[in-house]
């Protein structure tokens, strides 16, 4: 597995897999759930430590490569109605928890929450401090826009604890910023993070893309030096995902300037090898940390896990997903609510959740779902122990495998019940992965595999 002709016989190049950020993914979710979310909300053990996520689906300016659910805004009017219905939405959450309850992780995200005045910032976190505390060693994250943030807003934030930011860059080449509209100019970044080093903020990662209009090799190489020099304490290498079909505003890149699947490869290979020679470590199957940082020590130590931000070292068995199209988990299944900003608004200015559809666990999605995990965050699977943790046989997770070692002949091997995928077939994990999804799959609603 140490050349291209080999990664293209097992089909990296062709295949268009899900990210696994969750198992099942999203497409399979559905509106014919038995059990309420707020059953499941009712269930939470008192004095559990559950994770927030914080939907803010607004931004100024909509970039042409994002594929988020976001919509464009002028004006404040909007983005205050939007809030007073998370407050209320906060309301229904308080009267289901039970008592007790604090937040070990907050993330807001979207869209920009930085676009949130800094009034704005402190009005939702005293509204969400009202349904449960952060817990005394909790991370409150928020996604920075550097183009949408200035003193007072940072001051806001680092007023209402925020202790961990990140920050998107995708690439610091100007033609590739007009190509996808994105213009961030190293020095409006740069201006940002020493904002947040002034303020405390010691925690920072940052996204950059690979696989953009325009990208060579020596643009990203250049790109990757320029956020080095920033020195953030984790680094986020996505692939570009190109799905004009899903995201309208995809349609303003030119498909023609974008690199093939091996360019692809080639264009992350020189950015890891930048990042590894830079002292950080590899992590999973897109992100790179300084040692030492909360990731890196769950990593080498085992408990790092995947959810819909990617790689986290959040270990709680609830994240409660808040606002327009959020995602919550819980031991019992997915629930996400109105994709909509009118619909979700709409449900819970009428007092209900505003669930939309989700997905009820059952014993073989536990399975499988913690085998991709597995996969993705470590390239090695220990079947006993997964079998063990889910309550199952070994012998079902054995089941799983079958077929697996002639698929996947020389990029793998399993013995003694341990799968474990050779390091230099590592860019195959997401293929590899796919072979324990059970649900059937449209290669269209999915990105490269590379």
């Amino acid at each position: 597995m140490t050349d291209f002709a080999q990664l293209k016989r097992m089909g990296l190049f062709d295949a268009r897999v899900p990210r696994y950020t969750s198992y099942p993914t999203a497409p399979h979710f559905s509106s014919d759930l038995t059990t309420q979310p707020s059953d499941w909300l009712r269930a939470i053990p008192e004095g559990a430590r559950v994770s927030v996520y914080i939907h803010i689906p607004f931004c100024r300016r909509l970039c042409w490569f994002c594929a988020c659910r976001t919509q464009g805004t002028s004006t404040a009017a909007p983005v205050a109605a939007y809030l007073e219905s998370l407050k209320l939405e906060l309301e229904l959450l308080r009267a289901q928890l039970p008592q007790g309850v604090e937040i070990e992780h907050l993330h807001w995200g979207g869209g920009t929450p930085t676009l949130l005045s800094p009034e704005m910032i402190t009005d939702l976190a005293a509204a969400i401090m009202d349904v449960a505390p952060l817990a005394t060693d909790s991370q409150f994250s928020v996604e920075i826009d550097p183009n949408e943030i200035d003193d007072a807003r940072l001051d806001a934030l680092a007023a209402a604890g925020m202790n961990r930011a990140s920050i998107g860059v995708q690439d610091f080449d100007p033609g590739i910023q007009e190509t996808i509209g994105r213009p961030q100019s190293y020095e409006v970044t740069k201006a940002a993070i020493d904002g947040l080093r002034a303020r405390g903020i010691q925690s920072l990662n940052v996204d950059i893309l690979y696989g953009l209009p325009h990208q060579t090799e020596e643009k990203i190489s250049q790109s990757v030096q320029m956020l080095m020099s920033l020195n953030p304490d984790r680094i986020a290498l996505f692939g570009y995902a190109h799905v004009p079909w899903m995201a309208k505003r995809q349609k303003l890149i030119p498909t023609e300037a974008l690199p093939t699947p091996e360019e692809r490869l080639e264009l992350f290979n020189v950015a890891r090898e930048l990042l590894k020679w830079d002292g950080y470590a590899e992590i999973g199957i897109d992100h790179f940390a300084r040692p030492g940082d909360g990731l890196e020590v769950a990593h080498r130590e085992g408990r790092m896990q995947r959810n819909f931000q990617g790689y986290t070292e959040d270990v709680s068995d609830v994240l409660i997903g808040l606002g327009a199209s959020s995602i919550s988990r819980f031991p019992q299944g997915y629930a996400q609510n109105d994709p909509s900003t009118s619909g979700y608004q709409k449900a819970v200015r009428n007092g209900q959740f505003a669930t939309k559809r989700g997905h009820e666990f059952t014993p073989e999605d536990k399975l499988r779902g913690a085998v991709i995990e597995a996969l993705l965050c470590d390239f090695r699977v220990d079947l006993a122990a997964i079998a063990e943790r889910c309550g199952q046989p070994l012998d079902n997770a054995v089941a799983l495998t079958k077929g697996l070692e002639d698929a996947f002949s020389g990029a793998l091997r399993l013995q003694d019940n341990v799968i474990q995928i050779a390091t230099e077939a590592r860019p195959l994990a997401r293929i590899i992965a796919r072979h324990f999804d059970a649900y059937e799959m449209s290669a269209a609603g999915h990105s490269h595999a590379v």
